[in-house]
């Protein structure tokens, strides 16, 4: 008797705290389980984007776009600059042993580009000028061939800004949708009473993926504009070759007394 008065006491408390541990565990559990339509089960890139917000899909689409455009100008300007420099360096080259203004001008018949604009603006300028003295002639022709080189130079760097753009602010725009998607999840979760993980992390991972498109379109626009931005300056300076040629031309027939200039204005 004296064993079960000293056991029952004991056995109460022990009763006592599991029920006080059981009602906290089930307080602890959310009130209001999530919505399960809102919780998306495709955790791939397409299906992040369709069930992300309509701010963030528009974040995304924007972003997939420049990448578009930037892909697009890399292709249209490497084969423009590609047969650009052919054609300089074939005029280049057929000049290197071209003894007057007037065999040069014969070179560049049936081309186009701003290398054979360069000799024929010379030669225009020499039947021009074929009536006075010709001691101007050279820093005439030389004024004229500095306008069609930069002229060259601005339409050949065409399409090229729409690159440091996409690069300067593709970053900031994925950053933007990341805050935004971030924001929404934290509302959700506010809403849904829990901070289980598995509830938490696709809203954050929609969020993330805006930043990660930032990156994808920004990176090579930075890395092809640079590359332009070499390959253009190297392409203005056989240009500038062909100028120099031009303008030893026009010294070379001046020191000649100007007579195949006085021809051509024939």
């Amino acid at each position: 008797m004296v064993k079960a008065a000293t056991i029952h006491p004991l056995a109460l408390t022990i009763l006592g705290f599991a029920l006080v541990l059981t009602g906290g565990a089930a307080q602890a559990q959310p009130t209001s389980p999530p919505v399960p339509g809102q919780l998306p089960h495709d955790l791939s890139p397409w299906g992040m984007f369709t069930h992300a917000d309509p701010v963030v899909q528009t974040v995304m689409i924007g972003l997939a776009l420049a990448s578009v455009a930037t892909w697009t100008v890399w292709l249209a300007k490497t084969i423009e600059l590609y047969r650009a420099r052919q054609r300089v360096c074939a005029v280049l080259s057929g000049l290197d042993g071209t003894r007057s203004l007037t065999e040069a001008h014969r070179l560049v018949e049936g081309h186009s580009g701003p290398e054979a604009h360069l000799i024929r603006a010379a030669m225009a300028e020499a039947k021009l000028s074929a009536d006075i003295p010709g001691e101007g002639l050279k820093e005439r022709v030389e004024t004229k061939l500095d306008r069609i080189e930069a002229a060259a130079g601005r339409r050949m760097a065409m399409g090229t800004g729409i690159l440091a753009t996409i690069g300067s602010i593709a970053p900031f725009v994925g950053l933007f949708g990341t805050v935004w998607g971030i924001m929404n999840s934290f509302v959700g979760i506010s809403k849904s009473q829990t901070t289980n993980l598995a509830v938490v992390a696709p809203g954050i991972a929609e969020a993330l993926l805006a930043t990660a498109l930032g990156l994808v379109a920004a990176i090579p626009a930075v890395v092809i504009y640079n590359m332009f931005a070499r390959s253009v300056s190297g392409y203005k300076a056989l240009l500038s070759d062909t100028a120099a040629e031009v303008l030893r031309l026009v010294s070379r027939d001046l020191d000649r007394r100007a007579l195949p200039l006085r021809a051509a204005a024939e």
